[in-house]
């Protein structure tokens, strides 16, 4: 058996030891304490993801991937973000990856035994074809999960770059990893519910990896998400005030732009500011890694 009475995760909160004896405001009230620990737990750990961040970005940027690996609710965390990634920033599909231990139907049932083996998480990462160009991510809010270690130490030992994330001080994957990012909440609202302060903890650290990242690729302009896919109509009117509140035109003006420009957003901020046609302005941004302030600039002096 394992002993993981001594990992942080697992320690009581001695804050909530009344908690069932409370009437339901002061329970939420509690559980709110708690989590607005969670983003300072974060901030300590702001040097170490942002060196995550920068070797992420250098692979993006040369070809490489990005790979999530993790188990439970570290490996949905993982899966949820790598999801997000295409339609947020029109990225393909296999930019951003996510395994996860058991395989896609422990997303949605829990298939606990599949993280107990370091082999299945080294065979699931030389199956995507794993080399020196990647980065990964390892998911484990303990720090000890022996599928995540497995595919950490692979990475390795291919020369990709690796990163451990976990909420846990001085973890095993911290020791397998080029980056350890260990951001420390606190025990649990519940004893070993690694779900809540730490599966939280998590997720802002992963909206931050990709996000930065993306934004370091030129995905946006200034805070506009300029590289999203219009798929729906949601979307196509997202676009749409997007342009509009980057060039001040009409919405009807936006509007007809997108449609001009295959409904890429960052091309019809382009074509309106620099009042250039659909292929001047994809050429510019090719000429300029898809940044719209260095392919405006460019447009310009022309």
């Amino acid at each position: 058996m394992v002993d993981i009475t001594r990992l942080d995760t697992e320690q009581r909160n001695p804050n909530t030891g009344n908690i069932d004896k409370l009437g339901t405001l002061e329970m939420v009230k509690l559980i709110n304490n708690e989590d607005q620990k969670v983003a300072l737990s974060v901030e300590a750990v702001l040097p170490a993801i942002a060196c995550a961040v920068d070797a992420i970005y250098e692979r993006l940027r040369d070809g490489g991937r990005l790979i999530y690996v993790g188990a439970g609710t570290s490996g949905r965390l993982g899966l949820l973000d790598a999801a997000e990634c295409p339609p947020t920033f029109s990225v393909e599909h296999d930019m951003v990856i996510a395994l996860l231990a058991g395989g896609p139907a422990a997303f949605m049932k829990a298939i606990e035994g599949a993280e107990d083996s370091r082999e299945l998480g080294a065979n699931d990462l030389i199956a995507t074809g794993f080399t020196a160009k990647d980065a990964l991510v390892g998911i484990a809010a303990s720090g000890r999960t022996p599928y995540v270690i497995g595919a950490l130490e692979y990475a390795r030992s291919v020369g990709g770059f690796t990163i451990g994330l976990s909420c846990t001080q001085n973890s095993e994957i911290a020791q397998v990893a080029d980056v350890d990012i260990s951001p420390q909440p606190g025990p649990e609202v519940i004893t070993g519910s690694t779900r809540m302060k730490s599966g939280t903890a998590q997720k802002m650290v992963l909206n931050m990896l990709t996000t930065a990242a993306m934004i370091k690729l030129g995905k946006t302009y200034g805070n506009l998400m300029v590289d999203l896919k219009a798929t729906n109509e949601k979307l196509v009117c997202r676009a749409a005030n997007i342009v509009c509140t980057a060039t001040g035109v009409s919405e009807e003006r936006a509007k007809e732009e997108l449609a001009k420009s295959e409904f890429s957003a960052k091309n019809a901020i382009l074509m309106i500011l620099a009042n250039v046609d659909y292929a001047t302005s994809r050429e510019a941004l090719n000429l300029h890694d898809g940044r719209i302030y260095m392919a405006l600039d460019y447009l310009s002096k022309r």
